[in-house]
Formats: structure tokens, C-alpha cells, sequence
């Protein structure tokens, strides 16, 4: 199964972002620690987790709101 986030503007509208798929949850919340800082300065305020059919979670605020 691979895991995928699609990204959302502060608008709520769908933004553009890394076409990135990973292998487990874990590992697409490793790298979204990793990514949030150059994600917000592209202009994306929120994220989706998706498997191969579904959303998992979210969306998910990125900054300050993320705990």
C-alpha cells in the first residue's frame, strides 16, 4: 500500500506540492516533519493523508496549529 498527501491552500482550495508516495504512514509523517517549513513558504496551510483509495486524516494545519 503507498501513502500520499495532497496539500490545501489557506483558502481550502487543493494546492500543488510534492508528488511523493511512501511505503507506510509512518514514514509520510517523518518526511512531513521534515518538509512542513519549505511546504508553508510554497503557500500550502494544510495536509491530507491518503492511502491508495481513501483519506486517513485531515486536513491537517501545518505551523503553529500542528501539535
Amino acid at each position: 500500500m503507498a501513502f500520499l498527501w495532497r496539500y490545501v491552500d489557506e483558502a481550502g482550495v487543493v494546492a500543488d506540492g510534492p508528488a511523493v508516495t511512501f511505503p507506510s504512514q509512518e514514514s509520510a509523517e517523518d518526511w512531513l516533519d521534515e518538509q512542513e517549513s519549505a511546504l508553508l513558504d510554497d503557500g500550502v496551510s494544510a495536509v491530507i493523508l491518503f492511502d491508495e483509495q481513501q483519506a486517513l486524516s485531515g486536513p491537517l494545519p501545518l505551523g503553529a496549529d500542528r501539535a
